[in-house]
């Protein structure tokens, strides 16, 4: 892979992130130690859209995205009567992700033949055994 294309993953996770500790870079991305730095110093010193933290991470300085800073609104310049310590700044709301992947567990459980047994039962019996099969299953599912 080319260091262009090493450059945009790395500033694809880096935005996405904010905070990319060099050893995971190292391992997510297969750099080596020289790639590592060239990056570093591209990104810091010449871009200046990261900072090192420690020797250890890298932080994110640059702007979120290119659309959010277009779509800011730009405020208008303050009147001469009113004074700069009456103008209260709007509050700074971090940016939400365009998108964001998570992993999900389910788990579905059934009675065999509920319905059947549903046309059987009064309700409140049907209701006193569904809850003793929930206690059941709950205190099995503590052992897994």
């Amino acid at each position: 892979m080319d260091y262009d294309a090493v450059l945009a993953q790395v500033l694809a996770l880096l935005q996405q992130e904010q905070r990319l500790s060099y050893r995971v870079l190292k391992r997510r991305l297969q750099l080596d130690d020289e790639l590592l730095e060239d990056l570093k110093e591209d990104l810091i010193y010449a871009k200046k859209l990261a900072v090192d933290e420690d020797g250890r991470v890298l932080v994110w300085t640059g702007e979120t995205s290119i659309a959010l800073t277009t779509a800011s609104p730009v405020l208008p310049p303050a009147t001469s009567d009113v004074s700069p310590t009456q103008v209260q700044a709007p509050p700074v709301v971090p940016p939400t992700p365009d998108a964001e992947r998570r992993q999900l567990t389910v788990m579905f459980c059934d009675l065999v033949d509920s319905t059947r047994l549903s046309g059987q039962l009064d309700p409140e019996d049907l209701r006193e055994v569904v809850r003793t099969y929930q206690r059941t299953g709950c205190k099995f599912l503590k052992f897994l």
